[in-house]
């Protein structure tokens, strides 16, 4: 049987902790993890919040911090949260995407150029019949849609993309 690596082991704990608002969707699987960095017995983890005024950041910092500290080896951890890095939507896992439909919330629209109008297939029926209503929805990444064919109001993640090309 082969051994788990520390690096692996914290991962497997990142998997299991959930945003505060999106209960079986993990912040390992919504791609705000962004680096693990392991000295001896302490760890420190980068993340990247979603949008930079996220209310549960402190929650998801404290949730991730007493999850690695259940690991027998780890001592400490501290979790940083880091504005130096873009949280995309394309970081978004293809198991979270599928979390987030569970919740009734379509994930963010693949091969999205920024500028461009967007709209995803509802997470109910998966009809591409569907239509913004509200760009501002309960929070900052999300938008609130609706679909025609099953006449079902819903909320997408909003799309946030690393551009191309930056001219600066």
């Amino acid at each position: 049987m082969e051994e788990i690596t520390n690096l692996e082991a914290i991962y497997a704990v990142l998997r299991t902790v959930d945003d505060p608002e999106l209960p079986s969707v993990s912040v390992y699987d919504l791609g705000m993890v962004h680096e693990v960095a392991i000295d001896g017995n302490q760890v420190e983890i980068k993340m990247v919040p979603t949008f930079a005024g996220c209310p549960a950041l402190d929650f998801i910092g404290v949730n991730v911090q007493k999850a690695v500290e259940t690991l027998e080896w780890v001592t400490s951890c501290q979790v940083k949260f880091t504005m130096e890095h873009q949280w995309s939507t394309d970081t978004i896992t293809e198991k979270g995407k599928q979390e987030l439909k569970k919740h009734g919330i379509a994930p963010p629209p693949e091969n999205y150029q920024p500028g461009d109008e967007w709209t995803v297939n509802c997470p109910y029926c998966d009809s591409d019949y569907t239509s913004m209503e509200n760009v501002f929805g309960p929070t900052a990444c999300r938008s609130i849609l609706y679909c025609r064919a099953c006449r079902n109001p819903f909320e997408a993640m909003k799309p946030v993309v690393k551009p191309l090309h930056t001219n600066y």
